[in-house]
């Protein structure tokens, strides 16, 4: 059910960038009308000129998932001028689209959910389940180290009380640590399910509500981060463009749209390079990891052709972006993770 539930998340990303960015009408069909279908109008060539509908459209079975197809996998052609500017020439494309190139391209926003989608999709299909051997073996090692602490902490607790000091604070460390323990103590010894993260123990009672939910139900939590991240993906945009906006403070030349647009192409263009990193992890893990040496490289060449900065000047932004690039990251699971414990 999981692997058909990534396919349907990548489908539905592709139909719902296509509903962002449709064609008015579809070329081809089986009927001729003298007036539009869609506002009356009369037609005076293939396209009406008051709503830009074709002026043929068909009514068949077979029509219509040609057009499914087409939309999924075409973009109405756009995508395949779009993808390789995107992955080579990054700023060519950022720029052709904010000088007025729009109808030969996927806008930033139709691509971005067409991304997202599809990331979440492959990573659907490519992820796996946690190893319950390997979070037992994990629990023994954190065990001794715990009881390594818990020694400590006892021994200067007895020397606080022979010389008379206050052992309030060395009993509240040996709580906390003893807690932990018996944690995983329950993990060791399989009371504790770390395919699903449920306590069979009732050992985080005495927590703060919300933090002891998330705790008892892990599995829950991320269910709901991994949710919020479909229905918030968008904030990663707005997120990211003050981030970029100030590599060009109080700039008269470049405004705040130009940075939007900038933000959104490069954030599909690391989506669907997080997407094809898994995919090319499932048969060559090392080719993948070069991966990681991309993100840099792209963002260096978007500056250089999207600002028309030197190349030292797209240089330093390059570095100032990537560290921008974390923050904007940091920010935003923080944002995915209170919305999961607040829920």
């Amino acid at each position: 059910m999981g692997e058909l539930e990534a396919i349907g998340d990548a489908l539905t990303g592709t139909i719902v960038g296509r509903a962002v960015e449709p064609k008015a009408g579809e070329t081809g069909g089986h009927t001729h009308e003298a007036c539009c279908l869609n506002c009356g109008a009369a037609l005076l060539g293939p396209y009406c000129h008051q709503c830009g509908q074709h002026a043929h459209v068909h009514k068949t079975l077979s029509a219509f998932f040609h057009d499914f197809a087409h939309g999924v996998l075409h973009f109405e052609g756009k995508i395949w001028r779009t993808l390789p500017l995107l992955a080579w020439k990054p700023g060519e494309l950022t720029r052709r689209y904010i000088d007025g190139h729009r109808a030969s391209f996927v806008s930033p926003i139709a691509l971005f959910l067409f991304s997202v989608f599809m990331m979440f999709g492959v990573i659907g299909l490519t992820s796996h389940g946690i190893d319950t051997s390997k979070a037992q073996a994990s629990a023994v090692k954190s065990l001794q180290k715990d009881q390594a602490k818990l020694n400590r902490l006892v021994q200067q607790r007895a020397d606080a009380a022979k010389a008379g000091e206050a052992t309030a604070k060395y009993d509240e460390k040996i709580a906390d640590v003893k807690g932990e323990m018996a944690a995983l103590q329950a993990l060791k010894d399989g009371k504790i399910d770390p395919t699903t993260f449920k306590f069979q123990n009732e050992y985080l009672d005495d927590l703060n509500p919300v933090l002891g939910n998330a705790a008892k139900d892990p599995q829950l939590l991320f269910y709901k981060i991994k949710t919020n991240a479909y229905k918030f993906s968008w904030a990663l945009i707005p997120i990211s463009v003050p981030f970029v906006w100030l590599l060009f403070p109080f700039s008269r030349r470049f405004r705040l749209y130009d940075h939007t647009v900038f933000v959104t192409y490069s954030l599909c263009f690391m989506m669907l390079l997080l997407a094809t990193g898994s995919l090319v992890g499932l048969v060559a893990a090392s080719i993948a990891s070069l991966f990681w040496f991309v993100p840099p490289i792209h963002m260096y060449r978007q500056l250089r052709g999207a600002y028309a900065v030197s190349k030292w000047g797209a240089t330093w932004r390059t570095a100032v972006l990537t560290v921008f690039a974390f923050m904007a990251i940091g920010l935003f699971a923080s944002l995915l993770v209170t919305l999961g414990l607040f829920e």
